[in-house]
């Protein structure tokens, strides 16, 4: 039985992890075309890729289908409930960074931390009758960071398309979303809170707790580390 790698499928994600794979004398590449999900590992023994989405990869790391898996911090932390028991990080791979953080509309002047949002927020329901919406696609993270600061009336609303959208739309009052560089954010006339980022994310190399580690793959394994120098 060989060790199963799960690595996204698509874009600049899978670019950058073969290339990451490649400078490291492990050669990765997709098999067929951008339809297929077949690839092919050269370099190294034992090792099967297979290409999943990277929201995909949590989840078939978790259930043990795959042995190693490359996402980013943010889907393994929102999608899996204590993660910590289900998979462990085998290596920050460098690119693919990118900060959760809690953005207002740039008219609140007054909204500057979670303290300020709390505030707001009470008044927001106070005013209104109901709960000041939170749009995101990251409720486990929101959720667990606002009880922690003591934020309460509030509501998340499911974000499917552009997070940063939803304020102008009237369907939110603030938002919580991934970003690299706030420039859309911005662009959409929203400021991040100064208490910094939910969560700092980063594409990391994923081992699976629950996948079967016969001693043949820990050896693969610990070849495979040693190559990769991690």
């Amino acid at each position: 039985m060989t060790i199963k790698l799960g690595v996204p499928s698509k874009g600049r994600l899978m670019e950058k992890t073969f290339d990451w794979f490649g400078k490291r004398g492990i050669a990765l590449r997709r098999t067929g075309s951008d339809r297929e999900y077949a690839g092919a590992v050269s370099g190294i023994d034992g090792i099967e890729l297979v290409l999943l989405s990277a929201g995909e990869v949590p989840r078939e790391l978790a259930a043990g289908r795959i042995h190693l898996g490359v996402t980013g911090i943010d889907m393994v932390r929102e999608k899996l409930a204590t993660w910590e028991d289900r998979v462990s990080e085998l290596a920050a791979m460098g690119f693919g960074h990118a900060d959760l953080v809690i953005a207002v509309p740039g008219a609140w002047v007054d909204v500057d931390t979670l303290g300020d949002l709390d505030a707001v927020a009470a008044a927001f329901r106070r005013d209104h009758g109901f709960r000041l919406r939170i749009a995101t696609k990251y409720h486990r993270l929101v959720r667990e960071h606002l009880k922690e600061a003591g934020v309460a009336d509030y509501q998340l609303v499911d974000s499917q398309g552009a997070t940063e959208g939803t304020v102008a739309n009237l369907t939110a009052e603030a938002v919580a979303d991934i970003t690299s560089t706030g420039e859309t954010l911005r662009a959409n006339h929203l400021r991040i809170l100064s208490d910094g980022p939910i969560l700092r994310s980063q594409a990391t190399l994923f081992k699976s707790r629950a996948a079967a580690w016969s001693d043949e793959n820990r050896m693969r394994l610990s070849n495979l580390v040693k190559k990769l120098g991690v």
